[in-house]
């Protein structure tokens, strides 16, 4: 009984944190959402930008979504260990071991990734960007990392962008403006796939650690949840 109780507590403080967190990031997802033009204007001086191909649209897309899931995981966490609900509890396992799969899934992908997906990804640039906005966005987005294209400029050659501009390029892939073909040459920008790669050989171990202490804590998380479901469910039975 009294390491149940101390499971229990330990599940409402744990989720509690997640809830409030959801909340935050939620209120700020939306926050971005609804000032995403007057955020581009401040902050990259441009106006009149597509909302699509805005990163501070897509921003606040991605705060909502990361809100609204810890915002529904700290709810069902908390609530269903101070109610002892084996529904809620069920569920929150489920949320979790989903996100653990997801995450389990993405770090395979990368070691997987090949030639025929990085094919793929270049003629995605080629053949829309500039006339896509979710795609140009989601580029737009992702170089805002100091990084150019998937592999270096020339991944924009001939581009809808490209074509329409007089054979520009995206302003991250140049030091000076105009960002023309001389320019980007001589600017040698990495490209945004070498330089995930090189972020994580250079901080492999920081990586490693953070992944291994979020995996550590979502399978904590499961393991509690289902002792806590197991508990309740037997109490149920008895009464």
């Amino acid at each position: 009984m009294c390491c149940s109780g101390f499971l229990r507590t330990v599940m409402i403080v744990f989720n509690a944190i997640i809830f409030l967190a959801g909340n935050i990031i939620l209120g700020l997802g939306i926050w971005v959402k609804v000032e995403s033009e007057s955020l581009v204007k401040v902050l990259w001086n441009t106006e009149d930008t597509p909302e699509g191909a805005n990163p501070v649209f897509h921003m606040g897309y991605l705060l909502i979504a990361v809100g609204a899931v810890l915002l529904v995981m700290g709810f069902l966490g908390c609530c269903g260990a101070m109610k002892e609900s084996p529904c809620m509890l069920l569920l929150f396992f489920v949320i979790v071991l989903l996100i653990f799969i997801a995450e389990v899934a993405g770090v395979v992908m990368i070691f997987i990734f090949n030639t025929r997906t990085a094919v793929t990804v270049l003629c995605s640039i080629r053949e829309d960007y500039g006339t896509k906005f979710d795609l140009t966005g989601l580029w737009n987005s992702i170089m805002e990392l100091n990084c150019c294209g998937f592999y270096n400029y020339t991944d924009f050659t001939g581009s809808p962008f490209n074509n329409m501009t007089a054979g520009r390029y995206p302003d991250t892939c140049c030091l000076n403006s105009p960002c023309t073909l001389e320019n980007s040459r001589n600017a040698k920008v990495p490209g945004c796939y070498p330089k995930l790669v090189d972020l994580l050989e250079s901080n492999a171990v920081i990586v490693g650690a953070v992944a291994t202490g979020i995996a550590a804590l979502e399978i904590a998380a499961m393991v509690v949840s289902v002792t806590l479901y197991r508990k309740s469910s037997h109490q149920g039975c008895s009464a």
